[in-house]
């Protein structure tokens, strides 16, 4: 019952942060990316206590962006690295940028964890879809639904590329200037 009550408020929590995301403005800055996967995962750093993790932030081009959103991406895309790599004996995170073919940086989360079947690839950026049972990876289903609204309220796109058991890589773009 207990389980069952966190589980409803983490729930009520994500979808109440989901909910305001329409109606946050955005505050736009030029920001670090790096900087601010390096902030996010000092807030994650208990779920990497005691794990071999490795995790690198290479550097990347500052963007146009709003901060506290932008380190919300950072924050669930680091999380979900980090949890579904909990079965690996060395789990390897990085965090990184590549300059797409149209030339605008494309921000990426990779990692060696459980991946995902391509198959199912639809379903991941929406609200309450998971593609792993809870039992299995803990959750509430609403991260990717959260990042894809942030991403998107930044003019940019989000996709993702994966294999079962073979790890997956999370992509992203930030729209324009303001």
């Amino acid at each position: 019952i207990v389980e069952g009550t966190d589980r409803t408020g983490e729930m009520i929590d994500d979808l109440l942060r989901f909910s305001r995301l329409g109606r946050q403005e955005l505050k736009l800055r030029l920001v670090d990316p790096a900087l601010l996967a390096r902030e996010a995962l000092q807030d994650l750093q208990a779920d990497v206590d005691g794990r071999a993790v490795e995790v690198v932030i290479e550097e990347m081009p500052s963007v146009w962006a709003d901060r506290a959103l932008l380190h919300h991406v950072y924050i669930n895309l680091l999380s979900n690295a980090i949890k579904f790599t909990a079965r690996q004996p060395r789990a390897k995170v990085l965090v990184r940028a590549a300059t797409g073919d149209d030339g605008v940086p494309v921000y990426s989360v990779e990692d060696n964890g459980a991946g995902f079947d391509m198959a199912y690839a639809h379903k991941l950026f929406g609200v309450f879809q998971r593609l792993h049972g809870r039992a299995d990876y803990e959750g509430t289903g609403v991260g990717l639904a959260l990042v894809k609204g942030i991403v998107e309220r930044h003019d940019g796109r989000v996709w993702a590329h994966a294999g079962v058991d073979t790890g997956a890589n999370f992509f992203f773009t930030i729209g324009g200037q303001p």
